[in-house]
């Protein structure tokens, strides 16, 4: 039972975890591949939106702004929280977590290993979409952005989807309700993107402090290559997130 947990929720998502990193992989390499075409169309992006989502005509600032601002972080973080809900409190709403927990294993156990199945889940994503980002990087005339900082920034992807399915995966361990762990995962996701979005147009620059989405793209990655100092924020905030809901998990009772 030593990784029985961790390999069989990583079996039974497989073609779930497939779709998900083929489709992000190919949203990112469609969107790349429009560089050429859309570089001018920067301007026409009001100033102070532009200084938040640091958007300029380069590569860098086009594919942070669209490709890595946008669509493929929303992607991960969609994959974060519903691996998370799925964790532990898709089995528990079901009424399947007590056959589960039936067996030789403590519930920590049991839940670590759920989450290192998201945690590699994400990864593997993050891996295809730097792939097929560099697929198309000549292409594309993306050949300013290097392999590596085009890593630094698929790494904060993986971390990004990795730390909105430790929150997810937290609260279902907490609450054990799935559709209460997706509605305030999604509230959740919205106030941290509108934060370190809108946060310099009204003023509130540290409000962004407070949102993953800073330490995922703030330090720019695409053009600074790896930030350590943001992917261990948002390494220790994950660490956090599923500590307080296995300990909860641990001390209540499982519905049944």
């Amino acid at each position: 039972m030593s990784a029985a947990v961790f390999t069989k929720a990583l079996s039974d998502s497989r073609r779930s975890l497939i779709g998900w990193a083929v489709g992000t992989a190919l949203v990112g390499m469609v969107y790349a591949s429009t560089y050429p075409s859309q570089r001018q169309n920067t301007e026409s992006i009001p100033r102070a939106l532009r200084e938040s989502l640091h958007v300029d005509g380069t590569a860098a600032g086009y594919l942070q702004a669209s490709v890595f601002g946008v669509i493929v972080p929303l992607l991960a973080m969609i994959y974060g929280v519903a691996m998370g809900a799925r964790g532990i409190a898709s089995d528990e709403e079901s009424g399947q977590l007590d056959l589960l927990l039936a067996h030789p294993i403590t519930r920590t156990r049991f839940a670590l290993q759920r989450f290192g199945a998201l945690v590699a889940g994400a990864f593997g994503i993050a891996a295809l979409v730097w792939l097929a980002v560099l697929a198309v990087r000549d292409r594309a005339e993306l050949t300013s952005v290097t392999p590596v900082e085009f890593l630094a920034q698929c790494l904060n992807l993986a971390l990004l989807a990795i730390i909105f399915g430790a929150f997810a995966l937290g609260v279902g361990a907490a609450v054990g309700r799935r559709t209460v762990v997706l509605v305030i995962s999604a509230v959740v996701g919205v106030l941290a993107y509108t934060a370190n979005t809108f946060a310099t147009q009204i003023g509130a620059d540290r409000l962004a402090y407070l949102s993953p989405f800073h330490y995922y793209i703030g330090g720019e990655p695409l053009k600074n290559g790896f930030q350590w100092g943001d992917a261990a924020v948002l390494v220790i905030a994950s660490a956090v997130f599923v500590a307080a809901g296995v300990l909860r998990f641990d001390n209540r009772d499982v519905n049944s």
